[in-house]
């Protein structure tokens, strides 16, 4: 009988997009993305890396909470520099409360990043150089029109360096929030 090894793959969360803004991301992301580094679809990171021993205290949290939070309304806002990539700038305060809710259970095992309240965004290129990020920035301004959305659940993802591992998806369900 051989004993089983522990999963050490830290845990990534991230916010739900709808299907129509999903579809346009991850348009953008295949446009503009290196290729040799474009492993996922857009995404919007709550956690970067939770350790994995939480896990099935996490996915416990994430269900109870999709269960209680109604689609959590979030704006477009716009073009954003990543210094070396560019993103879609989003806003979100109630998803910023939620993620705060999240922070505050996992209180002290949290990464420094992973203690920080993020910029939300999506990622749509990184790892270019300034230049070319300075050029896909002035591009797509006029093409992203700001707009209102609403997140429709959360995702929890086990960290494997390249591709991510997808462990669960939850549809928020609830009255509260949103």
């Amino acid at each position: 009988m051989t004993a089983s090894i522990p999963d050490a793959a830290p845990l990534t969360v991230t916010a739900e997009l709808p299907g129509d803004l999903q579809q346009w991301a991850d348009g953008l992301r295949r446009a503009h993305f290196p290729p040799e580094r474009n492993f996922l679809a857009a995404h919007v990171t709550l956690f970067h890396a939770i350790p994995p021993m939480y896990r099935d205290e996490l996915r416990g949290l994430l269900a109870q909470l999709s269960g209680e939070w109604a689609p959590v309304a979030a704006r477009l806002e716009g073009v954003m520099s990543l210094g070396r990539g560019t993103a879609l700038r989003l806003s979100s305060p109630a998803m910023l409360e939620l993620r705060a809710l999240i922070a505050d259970h996992f209180h002290g095992v949290l990464s420094t990043q992973d203690r920080a309240t993020p910029r939300l965004h999506v990622t749509v290129q990184n790892k270019v150089s300034p230049a070319e990020a300075k050029a896909l920035q002035l591009a797509l301004q006029p093409q992203v029109k700001p707009r209102e959305f609403a997140f429709p659940g959360l995702a929890l993802f086990a960290y494997r360096g390249g591709p991510w591992e997808p462990i669960r998806r939850w549809q928020f369900r609830g009255m509260f929030g949103g």
